[in-house]
């Protein structure tokens, strides 16, 4: 039920809540407003007619009375009048007596206060009137002072201050709702826009890019986000799109070379020679394999599989790769440190170590150095060949899934041009980096680890 009454929209909740915050803070200044301006006007009258009643007292009771009374400013009516009811003094102009029963003070120097709709005289029209009276003993026995002051002024201010509270009150919430209704859809206007485009953008056409407001504000800054995510996902898009022609061709070869020897030995089978037919399709069905083991580590790498971790001596994975290639067409001088621990995936890291090694086989001359030393706290591999070397122009691109170089298309026309990719990928899954340092002769290709610590 709570969740019924509030509003889904986001202009509606902010409408709803500065208009609710608006009249909690209007209706508890109204309540204060009514509970206490009425009463300090009518004490503000009061007191200038007190001072002034009880002014004429005092002279009453020194016997000081004349006939005329004097009335201050904003004291319109002052009478004395006797206790049988004769008027002994009043102010100018005053016609009748005061003197009535619900006004009779019933103690001397009490005062009695109300209110009473009157005129001075005949020919006036009736003014509302606050009337107070004392009395007070005098020379000639005991009297009553009366006094009056119109609250014209003070009707006139409540009447005001009623319609204030009343009626524009209301009219200043619906204002406020009305302006926060303006103001908000005007600022969400650009957010309405951007989801209009996201709307419309599909898998198939990723170069659109949502408007991006010259507000500066955290729209823009959420519309440049976007953009830059749409960015991010156009350049994975044609990343994957080309990742899928290029595995296709790359797939396409060694099934195609298959088929075709696999489809001659079929057709002239007394003519073939089939251990050399198998061992040619063992080859293919190796290079196939060998494809797909690495699309396969490459696809778990950009979906952030890590795999299995622990702490790996990259030092052992070295020495192990130099016994398993012991008598191999180029020797590998290895330059290993004691200990290099990693916190990674043995089977990745071990690829990886493969891939630099297998690469370096293929251009080296007459040796390869394995170094794997610590410094600070980075484990450095490098892999180090004197063959003829990468170019410095390409020494990014051969970092590109399928890249191969012509100098290496002609040494292996059976590689996959994956290997270099997957190291590095394999690098960075390790919070690592993979790189090509400068050399001569050869190529030198330095991997940097993290060194595994106690924490």
């Amino acid at each position: 039920m709570v969740r019924r009454l509030i509003p889904r929209s986001i202009r509606a909740r902010l409408t709803t809540i500065a208009t609710s915050i608006a009249a909690l803070v209007f209706v508890a200044a109204s309540a204060i407003t009514l509970a206490t301006v009425p009463e300090n006007l009518r004490s503000m009258v009061q007191a200038r007619v007190e001072l002034a009643v009880r002014r004429v007292a005092a002279e009453a009771s020194a016997g000081r009375l004349p006939r005329v009374l004097v009335t201050p400013s904003r004291v319109q009516i002052l009478q004395v009048v006797a206790a049988d009811g004769r008027v002994l003094a009043s102010s100018p102009g005053l016609t009748q007596s005061l003197r009535r029963p619900d006004l009779e003070p019933t103690m001397p120097e009490t005062v009695r206060v109300g209110e009473r709709t009157m005129s001075r005289s005949p020919d006036e029209p009736k003014t509302h009137y606050l009337v107070m009276a004392i009395s007070v003993r005098t020379p000639q026995g005991p009297v009553t002072v009366y006094g009056a002051s119109s609250l014209t002024d003070v009707d006139r201010a409540l009447k005001w201050i009623y319609v204030l509270v009343f009626i524009g009150t209301p009219l200043i919430l619906v204002s406020v709702a009305g302006i926060t209704w303006v103001a908000v859809g005007s600022a969400l206007r650009p957010v309405e826009r951007i989801r209009a485009e996201l709307a419309e953008i599909t898998g198939q056409d990723l170069t659109r890019r949502v408007p991006v407001p010259e507000t500066g504000d955290e729209i823009s800054h959420l519309a440049a986000t976007t953009n830059d995510t749409l960015d991010r996902l156009e350049r994975s898009a044609e990343t994957q799109r080309r990742f899928v022609a290029d595995a296709s061709h790359e797939l396409r070869s060694p099934i195609s070379a298959l088929r075709a020897q696999l489809e001659v030995a079929n057709a002239y089978p007394d003519e073939t020679d089939w251990p050399t037919t198998g061992e040619r399709a063992l080859d293919a069905a190796d290079r196939l394999a060998g494809i797909i083991d690495e699309l396969l580590m490459l696809a778990r790498l950009d979906a952030g599989a890590a795999g299995e971790r622990r702490v790996v001596d990259v030092a052992r994975v070295a020495m192990d790769q130099v016994r398993r290639r012991e008598g191999s067409r180029v020797p590998i001088i290895p330059d290993v440190c004691a200990a290099a621990p990693v916190h990674g995936s043995l089977m990745q890291l071990d690829r990886l170590l493969t891939n630099l090694l297998d690469n370096a086989t293929r251009h080296a001359a007459t040796r390869i150095d394995l170094e794997v030393a610590v410094e600070g706290d980075k484990v450095i591999v490098a892999v180090t060949d004197d063959g003829e070397g990468v170019p410095a122009p390409d020494r990014e691109r051969v970092f590109e899934r399928f890249t191969r170089l012509a100098s290496a298309r002609a040494k292996d026309k059976g590689g996959s041009g994956l290997g270099l990719a997957l190291s590095r990928d394999i690098a960075m899954a390790h919070c690592g980096t993979l790189t090509i340092a400068e050399h001569s002769p050869g190529a030198r290709f330095v991997a940097t680890l993290p060194l595994y610590g106690e924490p």
